[in-house]
């Protein structure tokens, strides 16, 4: 590991704090539910009252992500100068607006006006960003607590895709999102009101103070000079590039090959439960692994489940087990991300630092969407999807390989300097 000077956070006296990390868990259950794993669930009964096409609705999406995407470095500064709790507050607010504004769209322009503030949203709200202000606050206990807060948010399409197409079934899908909104209203603005408020590190408010603009451009230009960040940068993109194309495409992907509805549901319910066991698993069995090969084995595990995907037809053992690899890669790749860059980079502007992979990635995330419909839209059938992702996941795994190594050559280096 690169010898890391002293962090942002290094004087944070205190590491209590265990309500405030289960609250944070919990809103990210909720963000998690509300502002993404209830697209797929829309995306149908969209088409079938409005007529839109499949193309059409993910453009919407894919404009929402590549938004988050480059909002994602600023916020990860901002979060450096102290200002989590201002950026997660505002976040949530911001998403239960956007979503109130979908569901009253008659019109594509305002699908994709609220999916450009919901990208903002996503930025401010998700994992990246309570990452970033746990590591901040917690620098001594930030695995155990990310593992915590991944263990719990993991459970988000357990609960959300079924609650999500019970709203559908009960109120339409307009109907559906305004219980979101609610919902994320009532049960994220709070948390991230108090919860972070408890969690602020006196470390960053004086670096803040002092200069943290030129801590932000220090973790940036270190960034773009390291071997071993592009490798993680190359890594995290294609990875998420073919998560977001196959996530938001599953349920119309089982829908064209007629699987039955109970069949998708449970499948697309497994998910959620597999990321938690696989967290869980790491926490325990796997916490003696070191974050790299654990790494590797997530980066084996994810193109094992495309082939279970590709290979798997209307077999409901097959789409179950797929299920389970899938949510089992995903589940360990979130906390692989959140601490994999302390351990192979440095702690110092964490926030920056995790801001510049996110934008490649979340841009990737954007494409992700319309380029699967894209190619679906080509021959109505998702073949070269699933074609296309399993050869991304090679490459992603390769690149975390050339990540590890050049961290290493990185850390010989400075031992052996004079």
């Amino acid at each position: 590991m690169v010898t890391q000077p002293r962090t942002a956070d290094a004087g944070a006296p205190v590491e209590a704090g265990h309500t405030a990390t289960w609250a944070l868990a919990f809103g990210q259950l909720v963000s998690w539910g509300s502002l993404y794993y209830s697209f797929s669930l829309l995306v149908v009964p969209m088409e079938q009252t409005i007529g839109w096409t499949r193309t059409e609705t993910n453009a919407a999406l894919s404009i929402g992500l590549l938004v988050s995407g480059i909002a994602a470095y600023p916020i990860g500064a901002w979060i450096d100068r102290g200002r989590g709790r201002r950026v997660m507050v505002a976040g949530s607010a911001l998403g239960t607006a956007m979503l109130l504004v979908w569901s009253q769209a008659t019109s594509l322009a305002l699908v994709f006006a609220a999916w450009i503030g919901l990208g903002i949203a996503i930025a401010a709200t998700l994992y990246d960003p309570v990452f970033s202000v746990v590591t901040h606050r917690y620098p001594l206990t930030f695995k155990r607590r990310i593992t915590l807060i991944t263990l719990l948010g993991g459970f988000a399409s357990t609960v959300f895709i079924p609650l999500t197409q019970y709203f559908v079934d009960l109120w339409g899908w307009r109907g559906a999102l305004l219980g979101l909104a609610a919902i994320n209203l009532l049960i994220c603005v709070p948390i991230h009101l108090f919860a972070i408020d408890s969690s602020r590190s006196p470390g960053v408010r004086t670096i803040a103070r002092a200069d943290a603009a030129g801590i932000s451009r220090d973790a940036t230009r270190r960034a773009l000079r390291t071997p071993a960040f592009w490798g993680l940068a190359v890594c995290f993109t294609t990875y998420f590039l073919t998560f977001a194309a196959l996530t938001f495409h599953l349920v119309p992907l089982m829908t064209g090959r007629g699987v039955p509805t109970d069949i998708m549901l449970t499948t697309m319910a497994l998910i959620g439960p597999a990321q938690v066991f696989a967290r869980a698993a790491w926490f325990t069995v796997g916490r003696n692994l070191s974050t790299p090969t654990v790494g590797i084995i997530i980066l084996i595990l994810y193109p094992i489940s495309i082939v279970l995907l590709m290979l798997a037809g209307n077999a409901a053992v097959m789409l179950f087990t797929f299920a389970i690899c899938y949510g089992a890669a995903n589940g360990m790749m979130t906390i692989l991300r959140g601490t994999v860059v302390q351990e192979l980079l440095w702690k110092e502007g964490y926030g920056t630092i995790s801001g510049l992979l996110s934008l490649p990635s979340n841009i990737a995330k954007g494409v992700a969407p319309i380029a699967a419909a894209g190619l679906w839209q080509a021959r109505h059938n998702y073949v070269a999807v699933e074609w296309a992702a399993l050869a991304i996941a090679v490459v992603s795994a390769a690149a975390f390989v050339y990540a590890i190594r050049a961290s290493r050559r990185s850390a010989a280096r400075i031992v052996t300097s004079p």
